[in-house]
C-alpha cells in the first residue's frame, strides 16, 4: 500500500485530499473506462485516509468534522467525480460501525484498506434465526463495491414467529448485515450516461448466514455507541452532504475550465470571451451562486454541531435545516454546470475536453435521490405543519 509517490504530509483531511489531485486527474480517463479506481491511485487514497474520515476514532478513523469532510471529498470531486462519489459512499458506510459491537467494526476495520459498499433498502426480508439471519435477493446500485472489502443488505427482519421486528417508532425496522465482500455475486449492469468510475453496480445474495454481531440497524441515533456531535446527525443527513459535496466539487472544476476557455476563445464573429460583459457577468453570478451555496450549508453543518447533545440525536428543526441547505446546494450546483456547458459552445461537446465528463457526470448525479425536487416539498410541508408523520424520525 505505502507507494513512495505519495506521502502524506499534513494532517489535514482538506490538504491530503488536494494533494491527490494530480495523480487523480492523470487517472481520471482510466477510471471511466475501466470503471474502477487503478493502482497506485488506490493505495495512496486509502493512505491518506479518505475512506476513514467519518469513521470513529475507537475502530482507527479520523471522525472529522462535517464541513471538514464536505470540503475533502469537494476537493477529490474536483478532479474526478466517480472517485468524490465512491469516497463519499465509503464513508456513509463506514457510519454503521458506531451501531455494531465495537469488536466487529475492529475486526472489519482491522485492514488500512477497508470499505463497505451496498446498495439501498428494498423490500427484501432478512430471516432471523439462532445466532443471527439468513438472507436472499438481490439490490442495485453498490457504488464502491469494486473497491470494497466488506458489503451490506439492508432489510426487515422476519421473527421466528412470522412477524416483522419492529422499532421503538412502531415501524418495521431495517437492518443491515455485513459481510466479506467475496460473497456477494456482482451483476455487472452499469452501463450509465455518466458516473461510469463508479461501477454502482447490482449483487445478489443466495441463503446467505450473517452473524447477530456483524448486524446492526441505522435508523435511530440514539441506538449508537459512538457519543459526540458527528453522530449525532442522522446517517441520511450525513449522505445529503456527500452528495452536496460531489455535486459542488463537479461545479467547481466546471466553473474553473470556463475561465481557462474565456481566456483564450472568442466566438466567430464576437469578442474573447474574457472581454465580454455578459460572460463576466454571469460567470460572477454563478461564483456568488456557488460560494453562497457552500457557505450556506457550512454555516449549517457548524451550527449544528456546536450545539448536538453528546447523546440524544439532533431533533427535527436541526434535520429539516439540514436537508434544506444540501437540497439547495446541490440544486446550486447543477444549475452552475448548465451554464458553463451551454456558455462553452461547441468546445464542450467534445469526448475529452474538461467539460464533457463532468457534464454527464453531475446530470447522473441529478438523477440520485438526493437530487429530488421533493426534498423541497418535504422541508416545507415540515416548516409549515410540523412532523405528525415521523417524516425526519
Amino acid at each position: 500500500m505505502n507507494d513512495a509517490s505519495f506521502l502524506p504530509t499534513s494532517s489535514d483531511p482538506v490538504s491530503r485530499a488536494r494533494a491527490l489531485g494530480p495523480a487523480i486527474a492523470a487517472a481520471a480517463d482510466q477510471i471511466e473506462h475501466t470503471q474502477t479506481i487503478p493502482e497506485p491511485l488506490w493505495s495512496q487514497v486509502v493512505q491518506a485516509r479518505m475512506p476513514r474520515l467519518l469513521l470513529p476514532r475507537s475502530v482507527g478513523g479520523d471522525q472529522v468534522e462535517p464541513w471538514i469532510y464536505m470540503r475533502a471529498i469537494e476537493e477529490i470531486s474536483r478532479f474526478d467525480g466517480s472517485l468524490g462519489w465512491n469516497l463519499f459512499v465509503a464513508n456513509s458506510a463506514a457510519l454503521i460501525a458506531p451501531f455494531i459491537p465495537l469488536e466487529s467494526a475492529r475486526t472489519i476495520y482491522a485492514d488500512p484498506r477497508a470499505a463497505i459498499a451496498w446498495g439501498p433498502p428494498n423490500q427484501h426480508k432478512a430471516i432471523a434465526v439462532p445466532g443471527g439471519y439468513r438472507i436472499t435477493g438481490e439490490w442495485h446500485f453498490a457504488s464502491c463495491c469494486r473497491q470494497a472489502t466488506w458489503m451490506g443488505a439492508h432489510a426487515q427482519v422476519v421473527e421466528p414467529d412470522g412477524t416483522l421486528r419492529l422499532n421503538r417508532f412502531g415501524r418495521p425496522t431495517v437492518r443491515t448485515l455485513l459481510y466479506p465482500a467475496e460473497h456477494a455475486v456482482h451483476i455487472e449492469d452499469w452501463n450509465t450516461l455518466g458516473m461510469r468510475g463508479t461501477a454502482s453496480e447490482g449483487y445478489t445474495l443466495n441463503n446467505l448466514f450473517v452473524p447477530e454481531e456483524f448486524t446492526g440497524t441505522r435508523e435511530d441515533p440514539t441506538l449508537r455507541r459512538d457519543t459526540g456531535p458527528l453522530y449525532a446527525f442522522t446517517m441520511q443527513g450525513l449522505y445529503a452532504v456527500g452528495v452536496s459535496a460531489v455535486a459542488f466539487g463537479i461545479a467547481r472544476a466546471m466553473l474553473d475550465a470556463l475561465k481557462s476557455l474565456a481566456a483564450d476563445k472568442a466566438p466567430r464573429g464576437l469578442v474573447r470571451m474574457a472581454d465580454s460583459p455578459v460572460v463576466q457577468s454571469e460567470f460572477a453570478k454563478r461564483e456568488g451562486v456557488l460560494g453562497a451555496a457552500r457557505a450556506y450549508l457550512v454555516e449549517t453543518l457548524r451550527d449544528i454541531y456546536d450545539k448536538a447533545d453528546d447523546v440524544e440525536a439532533i431533533d427535527t428543526e436541526d434535520r429539516v435545516s439540514l436537508r434544506l441547505a444540501c437540497a439547495h446546494g446541490t440544486h446550486a450546483a447543477i444549475e452552475i454546470a448548465d451554464y458553463v456547458y451551454k456558455a462553452a459552445g461547441t468546445s464542450a461537446i467534445f469526448k475529452g475536453t474538461p467539460f464533457e465528463r463532468r457534464f454527464r457526470d453531475m446530470h447522473t448525479l441529478s438523477q440520485q435521490i438526493q437530487s429530488r425536487d421533493a426534498h423541497f416539498e418535504a422541508v416545507g410541508r415540515v416548516m409549515f405543519n410540523g412532523d405528525p408523520d415521523g417524516l425526519f424520525l
